[in-house]
Order: C-alpha cells, then sequence, then structure tokens
C-alpha cells in the first residue's frame, strides 16, 4: 500500500510539474522573424544564372548575418516597410552606362517581419544595376 501511495504521488507530481511547465512555455523572441538572402546573379534567369555573390540578413531582434553594414540595410528596409522596390531609384541621369545587354539579376528570399519575401529584379547590366540601386545600403554586399 505504501508502494502505491509513493508511485500515485509521484505520478501527480510529474502531472502538475507537466502542466506549470506548459503555462510557462513562452515564445522565444518577442519580434517577428526577418531573416533574408541577398543574392546578384549573372543571367536574367535565376534558375540558371551564374551566382556571383550572396548576403545573409537578419534584422529582428536585431542587425546580424553575413551582410557587411547590417545596421544600415535593417535601417533601410524599416524606411520602406521592407517594399524592396521602393529601394529602387531612376538611374542618375548624369551617370552614362553602356547600352550592352548583359543582365544582371538580384534576388531576395525570406522573411520580412514575419511575412514571406521573394522578389527579383533584373538589370540589363551592371552599371545600370549599380545606378538604380543608387548605392542602397541593402544592396552593397
Amino acid at each position: 500500500m505504501r508502494y502505491r501511495f509513493a508511485a500515485v504521488s509521484a505520478a501527480a507530481l510529474l502531472c502538475v510539474a507537466g502542466a506549470t511547465g506548459l503555462a510557462e512555455a513562452k515564445p522565444a523572441s518577442l519580434y517577428a522573424p526577418s531573416a533574408m538572402v541577398f543574392a546578384v546573379a549573372k543571367g536574367d534567369d535565376p534558375a540558371t544564372a551564374t551566382f556571383l555573390r550572396a548576403s545573409t540578413l537578419s534584422c529582428a531582434p536585431s542587425a546580424q548575418g553575413t551582410h557587411p553594414d547590417a545596421k544600415a540595410a535593417c535601417a533601410a528596409l524599416k524606411s520602406t516597410d521592407g517594399n524592396l522596390d521602393r529601394l529602387l531609384s531612376a538611374p542618375n541621369p548624369d551617370r552614362a552606362c553602356p547600352m550592352h545587354y548583359d543582365p544582371v539579376t538580384v534576388t531576395v528570399d525570406g522573411v520580412w517581419e514575419g511575412s514571406h519575401v521573394s522578389w527579383k529584379n533584373t538589370f540589363s547590366n551592371t552599371c545600370v544595376m549599380n545606378a538604380t540601386l543608387n548605392g542602397s545600403p541593402v544592396f552593397v554586399f
């Protein structure tokens, strides 16, 4: 009888401890995830293009990743609410670019503040890409 009482007491204690553990479960972070991969590839189709460089960027809860200036890139993204199209600008008319077609494609895939992001933009050549991205810290990697 004493052993049965001890077994029941131990089982009840485990149930209480388990319920307490469930009640205290907390999310790992209060921030929505923001982690993206940026890539530049030579060609107009990312599936067959030759990748030139890539970088990772995570903005929540803090700026980090392989991006060389993660803090500035996150600030630029936050200023546009993560809208990558708003980071593009009209090419500077004082900047002369060659008129040859040698396509370069920039892709961004990942999550911005909890929402899936899949973005790509193809430029006619590297000069046009640099002029259109206009030194945005997001794309300087």
